[in-house]
């Protein structure tokens, strides 16, 4: 058993190695200054979810007046459009998306 948890840890470091490799720059904090800069976003947090923060999962957080009237698949379409090259290099990608006036009633919350 014991045998077992080492080659899978082993086996994630290793696709965590590869994938640096492949995406370079990939990182967080890329991500939040594309976001950032891109969607003119008044908010923006980025984690790394991945496992040894690999950077192949993220969880991300924009609050973005361009959401305004938007419906919440427009949104997430202009998140994954702004990140077209770095989605092809990320496994899993959790987002929320407010408007700064959605955002502040929910920080009243």
């Amino acid at each position: 058993m014991r045998s077992h948890s080492v080659r899978t840890v082993s086996k994630v470091i290793w696709f965590c190695r590869r994938k640096m490799a492949v995406t370079g720059s990939l990182s967080a904090e890329s991500l939040r200054e594309k976001l950032q800069r891109e969607l003119e976003a008044e908010h923006v947090e980025v984690e790394d979810t991945s496992a040894n923060r690999c950077a192949t999962s993220f969880k991300v957080f924009v609050v973005s007046s361009q959401f305004e009237g938007k419906p919440l698949l427009q949104r997430h379409r202009l998140v994954n459009s702004c990140l077209s090259e770095e989605m092809k290099n990320i496994h899993a990608f959790e987002q929320k998306t407010l408007t700064p006036e959605q955002w502040e009633k929910e920080k009243l919350k």
